[in-house]
């Protein structure tokens, strides 16, 4: 039996409580680099580029951009794909904590940036990359106590903007991912590369819901982690959207927040018939998961126990950023094998 590691319920906490294109083609004040639909590199004493200033409401903090940032450090991984997808890379300065394989399709420009850390990066660290905008994932990427607030990078000259999944609106949705690649889009001068990305993505989330259009729903547990009790992702989540898009029912939905705790005894009542493994480094491997599912006799009568259905997501997958479009597909494929072949 693996135990429960501290990153699922830090980000399950930080989730709950923070107030805080296509694939082959984020701050607090003004950036200073300079931009074009080619993601060019900034010049000092050029002119504003066309569309700036632009202002930004990011978490409550307005900061306004009169030219794109040139020099990003990202902290945590969805943050890096959405600005390479959006073809930025000669804007990345450094990343920091990957949660799981980055997509085959960004894989060569990923490894290309410098990593600053396998985790969080500290403050010190990242004010050596130099940049002008600190990008984070998780609210946990600028936590007051590790010295890495967004006033202190302020103080030091440097912008920083917020995920806005934890933004504290607490329901998360598709919609907020296409709304981040359009901010994303605005605040570097590449709107028309943010469209196209978002049209990307809408037509693949259509693509695959239409495979199941009409097929019954199968219920789903989302397995995080845990072992005494089950961290499961709840009815705010983006989770639970990407499993109604792809033709399924969380059978958590009906709780209120985006992540917390279930007992087994809830799991083994609502028999759920699918169980969506979430994989990050942290938390046991997937075959670790699957090896504590299928051994505990208590769950033995569950149908996905019983008929060993899983369905394995990387985390990154279920942020917002562009990966929930391609879960969709692997969510559909996994509760309606018969609808792809």
């Amino acid at each position: 039996m693996f135990q429960l590691f501290t990153p699922a319920r830090t980000r399950g906490f930080l989730r709950a409580t923070a107030a805080a294109v296509s694939l082959t083609s984020v701050l607090l004040t003004a950036g200073c680099g300079s931009s074009d639909e080619s993601g060019g590199d900034a010049k000092a004493g050029a002119a504003v580029p066309a569309g700036f200033p632009v202002t930004i409401d990011n978490c409550g903090v307005k900061t306004t951009y009169d030219r794109p940032p040139s020099r990003v450090v990202t902290i945590h991984q969805h943050p890096a794909e959405l600005m390479l997808a959006l073809g930025l890379k000669d804007r990345l300065a450094g990343t920091a904590f990957p949660d799981s394989a980055v997509l085959p399709e960004l894989k060569k420009d990923y490894e290309s940036v410098p990593e600053l850390a396998e985790r969080e990066p500290s403050f010190e660290t990242v004010l050596d990359a130099e940049p002008d905008l600190v990008y984070g994932g998780y609210g946990s990427a600028f936590d007051e106590k590790e010295g890495r607030s967004r006033k202190a990078f302020a103080d030091a000259g440097i912008d920083t903007y917020l995920n806005r999944e934890y933004c504290g609106e607490k329901r998360v949705t598709m919609k907020d991912t296409y709304d981040e690649i359009r901010t994303i889009g605005k605040i570097f001068g590449v709107p028309d590369r943010a469209d196209e990305l978002v049209a990307d993505l809408e037509g693949r989330v259509g693509k695959a819901a239409g495979k199941v259009e009409g097929e019954p729903e199968v219920s789903v547990f989302v397995y995080d982690s845990g072992d005494k009790s089950a961290f499961t992702a709840g009815g705010k989540s983006l989770g639970t959207e990407l499993i109604r898009l792809a033709g399924g029912e969380n059978v958590f939905a009906d709780l209120d927040d985006v992540f917390g705790d279930v007992s087994w005894e809830q799991v083994v009542a609502r028999k759920p018939e699918v169980i969506a493994i979430y994989d990050y480094a942290g938390a046991g491997s997937v075959e670790e998961k699957k090896k504590f599912l299928l051994s505990q006799p208590a769950l033995a009568d569950v149908p996905a126990v019983r008929n060993k259905r899983f369905v394995v997501l990387p985390l990154t997958a279920t942020l917002v950023g562009i990966r929930s479009a391609y879960a969709v597909e692997d969510l559909a494929r996994g509760l309606h094998p018969e609808s792809f072949r």
